[in-house]
């Protein structure tokens, strides 16, 4: 699919889907229940409410977005550490890529294909301040990459960026976690918004 979407890359713009926090916080849902007591973790949601998730994604694809960012922003074991969920990295991030790709998947046609984007985020540490070191940021982007790949992404993005240092990390632990799969960014792109 990765070839897919780079040559549709190369044929035209594709449009990328619009806020998926905003989404979130837009729909009915409790602290307790829906976010586990884990209050802003919205990555949460794509265990306790795929429903809810899937439904953001296809109303974008509806709207005519060519790409969907998997409900990951976050979803990395620094972050999720913040909740006591880093056990669940790999998971969360699978069934977020497998969510986004089911949406996709039901709005693609032949003339026009889907995409899912995993979306991975700066985090809450950065590495030029010296919250954390490279090592263990490598790692818990690693666990993140591996799951959004093992769950079908197309491309990985990795947003929101203001450190260039923890962009360059993002970088090669994608590289790393698609050596493991024996894959390549050829195969699965490597996108950055800064």
């Amino acid at each position: 699919m990765a070839g897919n979407f780079l040559s549709e890359l190369d044929r035209r713009v594709l449009v990328c889907d619009g806020a998926m926090g905003t989404s979130i916080y837009a729909r009915p849902l409790t602290v307790d229940g829906d976010y586990c007591g884990c209050e802003n973790c919205t990555d949460i949601l794509v265990r306790t409410r795929p429903d809810v998730i899937q439904e953001i994604h296809e109303e974008f694809l509806a709207a005519g977005a060519d790409c969907v960012e998997t409900d990951t922003f976050g979803a990395n074991q620094l972050v999720l550490g913040e909740f006591d969920l880093t056990p669940e990295t790999y998971s969360l991030n699978k069934m977020a890529a497998e969510i986004a790709r089911a949406a996709c998947d039901r709005h693609s046609t032949k003339d026009k294909p889907r995409f899912v984007l995993g979306s991975m985020g700066p985090g809450t540490k950065l590495l030029t301040l010296g919250n954390t070191s490279w090592d263990i940021m490598l790692g818990s982007y690693a666990e993140q990459a591996r799951g959004l790949i093992d769950g079908g992404v197309d491309a990985v993005i990795i947003e929101t960026c203001q450190d260039l240092l923890q962009v360059k990390c993002a970088i090669n632990s994608v590289v790393d976690a698609l050596g493991q799969r024996g894959k390549t960014p050829a195969d699965i792109p490597i996108l950055v918004s800064v």
